[in-house]
């Protein structure tokens, strides 16, 4: 195991910002650190960094304990979202920074300066100054910098926060390509979800300073540990009495029993789309969203709203239209376990613990 933490706890002053958060990852791997602002992150990886100093718990680098390390004697490059580039140095003197501080040789400096140039795309740009750069440039000389040491472990603090839309995306694509050649462990906190999802080779859900969940984003979306996980990941609507809806009236049971319901769990049309009308049932439009491929539709069932996608090769439907609605699968939970029903009218039941 590359990077493990034991039962890591911290406090700022009386808030408990890390609770009792344990965790391994493998050499070379790519792991996304997601959730709501406040819960606990950016704490973890500064912890991870040196930076700050856990109350109780290890950490572990090739099994050996650094928690009495300084941050530059770990073996890390730490990305932060603001840049924190030097504004009087040239894109080659911020990336030579590290090297210097560590009194490599200066050929040896040159050469991997202009290594790193070329890596992160920046050729061309070794004699200008940060602030004639883009918003991605001077991200993409931050990124060099944390590399140049070659270090062993690389975190990134939200590293595309600052930038717009349009280059946040491409440079999603560019860190993960960079990251499988370099072939560093890398550790990334961000609180978008489609980030985590399109970079991360596995994704650990951070809420209130407690880990609720480690796996690949495939495997949390599709299989959530806790409610909150399936509330988190993805558009879901809570439904207060999962025995309201059809088809689930038994496995939900008691009144203290909720359902989760993503969109694509939902099938909303006119009677002569179903062949299994039976297990649909009446619904209205509440509203309707166009999302370019296709439609966003809100549907009132049973006093509850749920949303679905519907093709827009499909008859167009109106507000206020009266459909069928079919519930092929929920996310049912109470105080006592979590578990993913399909709807037993369409087939066999199908019930699942998590």
């Amino acid at each position: 195991m590359h990077v493990e933490v034991r039962n890591l706890d911290k406090h700022f002053g009386s808030f408990h910002a890390v609770k009792d958060v344990s965790f391994g990852i493998e050499k070379g791997q790519l792991i996304g650190l997601l959730g709501p602002s406040g819960g606990g992150k950016t704490s973890i990886l500064r912890m991870l960094a040196g930076l700050e100093q856990p109350d109780s718990g290890e950490i572990l680098f090739h099994g050996n304990r650094v928690n009495g390390l300084a941050p530059q004697d770990r073996g890390i490059g730490f990305v932060f979202q603001s840049y924190a580039l030097f504004k009087h140095m040239t894109v080659f003197d911020n990336i030579a920074f590290g090297l210097q501080v560590k009194k490599v040789p200066k050929s040896r400096i040159h050469e991997r300066v202009m290594e790193l140039v070329e890596l992160t795309g920046l050729k061309g740009f070794e004699k200008r100054y940060p602030h004639q750069l883009s918003g991605g440039q001077r991200q993409r000389v931050a990124f060099a910098r944390a590399l140049a040491p070659e270090p062993q472990l690389l975190l990134l603090d939200e590293p595309f926060a600052a930038i717009d839309a349009k280059i946040r995306q491409e440079l999603r694509s560019w860190l993960r390509e960079l990251i499988e050649r370099v072939g560093i462990t890398s550790i990334f906190v961000t609180h978008d979800q489609d980030e985590a999802i399109e970079v991360a080779d596995e994704i650990m859900i951070i809420n209130e300073g407690r880990l609720e969940q480690k796996g690949t984003p495939w495997d949390i979306y599709k299989e959530p540990d806790t409610p909150f996980v399936a509330s988190f990941i993805g558009q879901s609507t809570l439904v207060d009495r999962a025995a309201d809806l059809k088809g689930f009236e038994d496995e939900a049971g008691d009144a203290g029993t909720q359902a989760l319901i993503r969109p694509e769990y939902l099938e909303v049309g006119t009677e002569h789309e179903f062949t299994l009308l039976s297990a649909t049932e009446p619904g209205v439009v509440k509203h309707l969203h166009f999302r370019g491929s296709e439609w966003l539709v809100e549907v009132e069932v049973g006093g509850h709203v749920l949303t679905t996608f519907r093709s827009l090769e499909k008859e167009t439907l109106k507000p206020g239209q009266q459909v069928r609605v079919l519930v092929h699968r929920a996310y049912l939970f109470n105080k006592d376990r979590s578990w993913v029903v399909e709807n037993p009218l369409k087939g066999g039941p199908i019930s699942v613990m998590i």
